[in-house]
């Protein structure tokens, strides 16, 4: 494939092991979970914390390419419409398997937002677009992870599985302070060095990290509380990893899940997702890059869709069988959309005016379309909803009632989204 980017770059603990205890042990870990969660399973996961399950298509996923698709129209381009699960709903062709799940799926297709560059729509979007309160607020991540917190599976309540390189990005966090920030896992890869060292038995490593414990209590005591909390953070989560190895043990993803997910890198990587909201993290991030189709936009997106249609339909089906969709929300988004209009290196450029996402999952009512686009996909011909609305939405479909909980900014009251947008209600059930 050339170049076509012409831009610069669970309050539950439910791991492997417990599930299998008691139950067909390896054997039924080579059928894939799927019978073992229902219904069993999906009625203990009731009232149990929700989680989150974010799919960050960066670059700018093509609504007309996807969600929206506008056939035989000026600007439609060359790939048709297919009708799906729910009679009257139609997306794109390169969209066959979520085509197939879309009774599990709402799609959003009248989201009007501001900004058309990288550098401050992937901010904007994922921070919800606050008013300027003179602070950083977080990323959507570190809001969860702040509300819902980690849970009891003792693991990071924010994590992020991405291409390239890994580590602690505190600066999703904003105010809420670096505890909040996201442990990233490059290629869906544990840290660097995160085992024991063969040299060291678990006795000296308790005694070597209560001595740790007791110099991190020293130094906090003159010192900035997010900050040193933080620090202290970052060594306990390191420390359940060692113990959750398993969570990047290869040899027991089954194949067949391999092959339906897709060997390519988004399909390893949400099948990782799965591994993580199964374990109870709260918040999984799963990021595609290569989406910014300023050239080649059709035989880029006939390329990358189909792979994210393959890994996010069989993360969808999943999460349905094992009677997850309660409890998980899950969203998949861009920071914009693209132009209806071809530009000269038959790509689409930035779109902001009029573009789509689709969710599902705990909330959110399933097998639905809100809102319209005209009929050549320029703009938006119904109600428009800008990322605010969504921030509520979202909050409200995991049970925080986003008008009445704030932040607390070192005394400061904030809220926690867009204070004049609203819960977009035909989301919701």
């Amino acid at each position: 494939m050339s170049d076509i980017s012409l831009c610069k770059p669970w309050e539950h603990q439910l791991s492997r092991r417990q599930l299998l205890a008691g139950s067909a042990g390896a054997a039924a870990a080579a059928v894939g979970f799927g019978p073992l969660l229902q219904p069993a399973i999906a009625k203990d996961l009731q009232g149990k914390q929700k989680q989150v399950l974010f799919v960050w298509i960066d670059g700018g996923m093509s609504q007309l390419e996807t969600w929206d698709p506008k056939p035989r129209t000026q600007f439609g381009g060359p790939f048709r419409a297919i009708p799906t699960s729910v009679p009257g709903i139609h997306i794109s062709e390169l969209l066959p398997r979520c085509a197939e799940q879309m009774r599990h799926l709402a799609i959003v297709r009248s989201l009007r937002t501001q900004d058309n560059s990288h550098s401050a729509g992937v901010a904007r979007i994922q921070r919800g677009d606050p008013k300027d309160r003179g602070a950083t607020y977080p990323y959507f991540g570190s809001a969860v992870a702040k509300l819902l917190g980690p849970g009891e599976s003792g693991l990071p309540p924010y994590v992020w599985i991405k291409p390239g390189s890994g580590g602690f990005m505190h600066k999703d966090a904003g105010f809420l302070g670096p505890k909040y920030g996201a442990l990233a896992f490059g290629d869906g890869q544990p840290p660097e060095n995160l085992l024991l060292n063969e040299s060291l038995t678990s006795e000296q490593d308790d005694a070597r990290n209560q001595l740790r414990e007791a110099a991190n209590r020293r130094y906090a005591a003159r010192r900035r509380k997010q900050v040193t909390e933080a620090n202290g953070y970052v060594y306990d989560m390191a420390r359940t990893l060692m113990k959750r190895q398993d969570l990047f043990d290869a040899a027991q993803v089954d194949p067949r899940d391999v092959q339906r997910y897709g060997s390519h890198e988004i399909g390893r990587h949400m099948l990782q997702a799965r591994k993580m909201l199964e374990a109870g993290v709260t918040f999984v991030k799963v990021n595609s890059y290569g989406w910014d189709t300023h050239g080649d936009n059709f035989n880029g997106h006939a390329n990358l869709v189909p792979k994210f249609d393959q890994a996010f339909a069989a993360i969808v089906e999943d999460l349905a069988e094992r009677g997850m969709l309660d409890n998980v929300l899950v969203i998949a988004m861009s920071e914009f959309g693209r132009t209806p209009r071809i530009n000269g290196h038959i790509g689409r450029d930035h779109w902001p005016e009029a573009w789509s996402l689709a969710m599902t999952g705990s909330g959110v009512r399933r097998g639905v379309v809100v809102g319209q686009t005209n009929d050549k996909g320029t703009f938006v011909s119904s109600d428009e909803h800008d990322i605010g609305h969504m921030f509520h939405t979202w909050f409200a479909a995991l049970g925080i009632d986003s008008e009445k909980v704030e932040y607390d900014n070192a005394g400061q009251p904030l809220p926690i989204a867009h204070d004049e947008h609203h819960v977009v209600r035909e989301l919701l059930v």
